[in-house]
């Protein structure tokens, strides 16, 4: 996403947010903002939270301490010490940092679905306590996150959404590898419709998919009926998962702890009804040595240097029998010729389990310039409540879309994720099919059988759905071919005479040819 929010989703303190980050400038690097700030964010919500609610009850004479109160609320218990006013009160104090890391530790005891997640090094870190003071009054200055309202408008989440995305930006190649731009991450949710079920990410980042799926789930179906499973390797990441998901009230198994999904995976026996994933691209150490023999290569086993085919297979294997995966790849996953993942392309294909394929635009990450697709996978594709599209698979080319929102990053619009989703859906559909209609330059159905395997499987939307036309000026095709031989001939002419002129030249400088 940009690195501001849009539309309906500006929150009107943008500027606050951000120039609490920026007294960390100089004192910091920007990789390292992200573990300062958000953290404080969280605990500034759950205490404006729980303060909304031990106001409410001093108001009609409730007892403020009955913790049961809170808990039927949806709202985390937080002790006297770990409340934003104590910090606040305190942020001159040199041992501020010791206060949070207190405060911090004493709402994990307090909150057992918190342990082991929150930071407590504020004590113990480079940061002067001047500096994190700062940051805390700017904080303590700011409307609260956690009242009803803001509640009811998910003001946390994104508020959380915006860091998330200006660290990313920040950071650029050095450390946003956990962030998703929002608008892809809209496309897949819209894509796949997850209603409920089961959702497994296993690079779940800081639980963006999750949050965006869960969003779709209950703006169409009126509540949340699903089970979160994901597992992320990066410790720091891991941490603001549960933290972003916990802020959200998600009840997500999330694993112990960090761990790398390829080499443990922590649920080998989920079979998830939506796998929503976007893997790092191209990883070249990813366990091959380890794991030759391993169940999820039902195609092959993917090569030494590159984990891309580790992944799409990983995700396969996590599907229940009626289950669908949206992974983000490189582009390269769809052309490349290497013996290993060509064989894994063609057992794919030819088992029917390719969906659909979606070329993305360029600059759409903040944290590498690699032009990225989406593989949408299915083991449905003869389920009685869809068309039956056994033998089929759908090519859309995106490289059109998008818009510019500053000098290097685009962003799908709200246009676009509507017009490919809707594509995709009534391709899909019984009821809607006869909307569908191959477009040149944009999509186009095709059969496994022609023209894929014309293609030698390789799966690039530009080679099925050709070029756009060119659009129409109004000029009859006659005077258009006139006019453009009259032009032409007047360039020749020219030509001929700069030559003669040259010639001429180097004659009376003494040379001939």
């Amino acid at each position: 996403m940009s690195a501001d929010l849009e539309g309906s989703d500006v929150l009107g303190f943008e500027n606050e947010l951000w120039a609490s980050a920026n007294k960390l400038r100089g004192n910091m690097d920007a990789s390292e903002y992200k573990h300062v700030v958000l953290p404080l964010v969280f605990l500034k919500y759950i205490s404006d939270a729980f303060e909304d609610i031990h106001a409410s009850l001093v108001s009609r004479g409730r007892n403020p301490e009955n913790r049961d109160e809170y808990i039927a609320k949806g709202v985390f218990w937080v002790p006297e010490k770990g409340r934003w006013n104590n910090l606040v009160e305190n942020a001159t104090d040199p041992s501020i940092g010791i206060m949070i890391d207190d405060a911090m530790e004493a709402i994990e005891r307090d909150n057992p679905e918190l342990r082991n997640v929150l930071p407590k090094n504020f004590g113990s870190s480079d940061l002067s306590s001047r500096v994190l003071g700062e940051v805390v009054t700017l904080f303590g200055n700011m409307q609260s996150f956690g009242d009803e309202d803001a509640r009811s408008k998910d003001v946390i989440g994104r508020v959380y959404e915006y860091f998330i995305g200006k660290f990313a930006e920040a950071e650029k190649k050095g450390g946003g590898e956990f962030y998703t731009p929002r608008s892809v991450v809209r496309l897949l949710t819209e894509i796949l419709q997850p209603y409920e079920g089961r959702i497994y990410d296993g690079c779940c980042g800081s639980g963006g998919m999750f949050v965006q799926s869960l969003k779709f789930m209950e703006a169409h179906a009126g509540r949340v009926n699903a089970s979160v499973w994901g597992q992320e390797s990066n410790p720091t990441t891991w941490r603001l998962a549960k933290m972003n998901l916990a802020i959200r009230r998600i009840d997500a198994n999330l694993g112990e702890s960090h761990e790398d999904t390829l080499l443990n995976d922590y649920f080998p026996d989920l079979r998830a009804d939506f796998t929503i994933v976007n893997p790092p691209f191209n990883i070249k150490d990813w366990g091959f040595e380890s794991l030759q023999d391993d169940p999820r290569w039902m195609y092959g086993v993917p090569p030494k240097g590159n984990a891309n085919y580790a992944w799409i297979q990983h995700y396969l294997h996590h599907l229940s029998p009626q289950g669908m995966a949206g992974i983000v790849m490189s582009n390269g996953s769809l052309s490349t010729t290497r013996k290993e993942e060509k064989t894994i392309r063609e057992g794919i294909i030819n088992d029917d389990k390719l969906d659909c394929v979606i070329m993305l635009p360029d600059k759409l990450f903040t944290n590498t310039g690699i032009s990225a697709c989406i593989w949408i996978l299915s083991n449905s594709k003869t389920d009685s409540k869809f068309r039956s599209r056994s033998g089929e698979t759908l090519f859309i080319d995106c490289r059109g879309m998008g818009t510019m929102v500053n000098r290097t990053l685009r962003e799908i619009t709200s246009e676009d994720v509507a017009k490919v989703a809707g594509t995709y859906q009534n391709w899909r559909s019984k009821d809607s099919f006869d909307d569908y209609e191959d477009e040149r330059g944009f999509c186009k159905a095709v059969t496994t059988a022609n023209e894929i395997t014309e293609h030698e499987y390789i799966i690039v939307p530009g080679r099925y759905v050709g070029a756009p036309p060119l659009p129409d000026d109004g000029e009859p095709f006659e005077d258009k071919m006139k006019r453009l031989t009259s032009e032409l001939g007047k360039h020749f002419s020219e030509a001929r005479r700069l030559e003669d002129e040259i010639r001429k030249n180097l004659e009376d400088l003494g040379f001939e040819f």
